[in-house]
């Protein structure tokens, strides 16, 4: 996956925005304020922080070490740091991409959730 396909994929959800919050070089993608993903584009190797079930966590660091290793700079329990581009089929990328989404969306007042279901 390359850096163009990885911002694509994040700003394919609904409401998703890319903020700049910390430096220029840090793209940080949020549904309504949160955010479900971190990446420096220009990276290398492309890596990009998720957040992901703590077991999961757990078990995709088991399964992928050296690819998924705890968050660099976040909550270690509910963050993983996943390079993009070392190896990881494209297909598991997005699943936790779009899972990192899917948490922080689960999250949300009931209200914000039910807007972002509207057409």
């Amino acid at each position: 996956m390359t850096p163009g396909e990885l911002r694509g994929l994040c700003l394919s959800f609904n409401a998703a925005v890319e903020d700049f919050p910390f430096s220029p070089e840090i793209s940080v993608f949020k549904v309504l304020g949160k955010m479900f993903a971190l990446a420096s584009l220009d990276g290398r190797p492309l890596t990009v922080n998720l957040k992901c079930d703590p077991d999961d966590a757990i078990r995709l660091r088991a399964d992928h070490p050296g690819l998924i290793v705890p968050g660099w700079h976040m909550n270690k329990r509910h963050w993983n740091t996943v390079t993009v581009d070392g190896g990881l089929p494209d297909r598991l990328v997005r699943e936790l991409v779009e899972d990192s989404y899917d948490l922080v969306v689960a999250g949300l007042p009931r209200a914000d959730r039910l807007r972002l279901d509207r057409p």
